[in-house]
């Protein structure tokens, strides 16, 4: 009798191999502090701001969803819509790349209803005190993009639009990987 392996993860190739790749991989390294393996959330910053390039994959039924976000201001200072450096370090107003989990649904004085992310690697690991979510952002809404051609910068967050944020906050939960790479 023939194995079954389940549904092809991404059939229509959505998502860059080589992230594909490498978030599987992370999947498995930092397995210890990813205790749900249903879902994981991509992040290519190889893409312009104004096109999708956050991912929601669904490991058990192989699906994709794509939605757009934002980089941090410092990883893109002519504001060019692409991210070129990226940072670990406070104030440096930059994105993270790397290995995430999520650490649940929150609610912060400033973003409103965020998902808190803690980093895994040496790339990331100071994105808690860095206080480095995933909130809703009018500069991440399509207005925005329609009226500037890009998105706005973060402070190195992970904004989305506000409609996109309600889906993915009740959807991330806690212990999750998100993997980000340029």
């Amino acid at each position: 009798m023939a194995k079954t392996t389940g549904p092809a993860i991404d059939p229509h190739g959505v998502v860059r191999k080589d992230l594909m790749e490498r978030a599987r991989a992370a999947l498995d390294t930092h397995g210890h502090k990813i205790s749900k393996r249903d879902r994981m959330y991509l992040v290519d910053f190889q893409k312009f701001s104004g096109e999708d390039r956050f991912y929601e994959v669904d490991l058990e039924g192989g699906w994709v969803t794509a939605y757009r976000t934002s980089h941090g201001r410092g990883s893109d200072p002519a504001h060019s819509g692409f991210a070129q450096r990226f940072s670990n370090e406070m104030n440096s107003h930059m994105s993270s790349i790397g290995a995430f989990a999520t650490a649940g649904a929150s609610w912060g004085s400033q973003q409103g209803p965020n998902v808190l992310l803690d980093g895994l690697e040496y790339s990331n690991n100071r994105a808690r005190e860095r206080a480095i979510i995933i909130h809703g952002a009018d500069y991440a809404d399509p207005a925005f993009l329609a009226r500037e051609g890009k998105l706005g910068r973060s402070y190195g967050c992970f904004s989305v639009s506000h409609a996109d944020l309600a889906p993915l906050r009740e959807r991330m939960g806690e212990g999750r990987l998100l993997f980000a790479m340029a």
